[in-house]
């Protein structure tokens, strides 16, 4: 990969990707239903539309993930592979909530090397390379030193399937909070990641999350320091 090369083009995409969300924010837009609860919306697919149409025209050897691109087998299995989520925190995003974000991945190899998570709506930007650390805004980022979870604040996100699985999102909350523990629930995973990464939140825990959820923000707490497992700690 031509790391930067590809660096400066994921921070150029991710930034106009934001300012046609910024653009479509509050604007009467149809959205609708896609699976259970799972919403679309018109702006998801044109700030799809637009970083496709950019970052396909300038590596039309990458592979292409996105949350809002049907599957075509000839975009998937390269080496190098963009993973995109246009607006994570749609349900946020149509009622005019600004706790959503565009988030832009390359994975190569099964490994993230590169992370960019944008929120333009308060005007934060997220960034890591791997091996070179995280940013937020150009400057350096570290997690937070806690490390009792007693004494920490954590965030989470509830799947709208699986809610009642042994042990599932509503179970540990509970334990979680029943414990005194503070839990907050935003609404774009993307988000809750960089903001553990930033040290805004000591822990985020989710079930079943998809790979454009998670693609950036898990390089991203890496970068700061932190550590990214399943539920078995692997």
């Amino acid at each position: 990969a031509n790391l930067t090369r590809d660096a400066a083009l994921l921070e150029d995409v991710v930034r106009e990707a934001g300012a046609l969300a910024l653009k479509l924010f509050r604007t009467e837009l149809k959205s609708w239903i896609k699976g259970k609860s799972s919403p679309v919306s018109e702006a998801d697919i044109a700030v799809n539309d637009l970083i496709e149409t950019r970052l396909r025209a300038s590596t039309p050897d990458y592979g292409w993930l996105s949350e809002e691109s049907a599957d075509d087998p000839s975009r998937l299995g390269k080496s190098l592979t963009w993973i995109v989520d246009p607006i994570d925190g749609t349900t946020n995003f149509a009622n005019g909530i600004p706790i959503c974000c565009v988030s832009i991945g390359i994975e190569q190899n099964g490994e993230m090397i590169l992370g960019a998570v944008y929120n333009p709506f308060i005007g934060e930007m997220f960034f890591a390379q791997k091996g070179f650390g995280a940013t937020l805004n150009d400057k350096k980022i570290t997690v937070s030193q806690k490390t009792e979870v007693i004494k920490s604040c954590l965030v989470t996100g509830f799947p709208y399937t699986y809610l009642d699985m042994p042990n599932g999102s509503l179970q540990v909350f509970e334990k979680l909070i029943r414990k005194g523990v503070p839990v907050r629930r935003l609404g774009s995973a993307a988000i809750d990641l960089c903001w553990v990464a930033s040290g805004r939140f000591d822990g985020f825990y989710e079930h079943k999350l998809q790979a454009w959820d998670s693609a950036a923000g898990f390089l991203i707490v890496e970068e700061a320091g932190g550590k990214v497992t399943d539920f078995k700690g692997h």
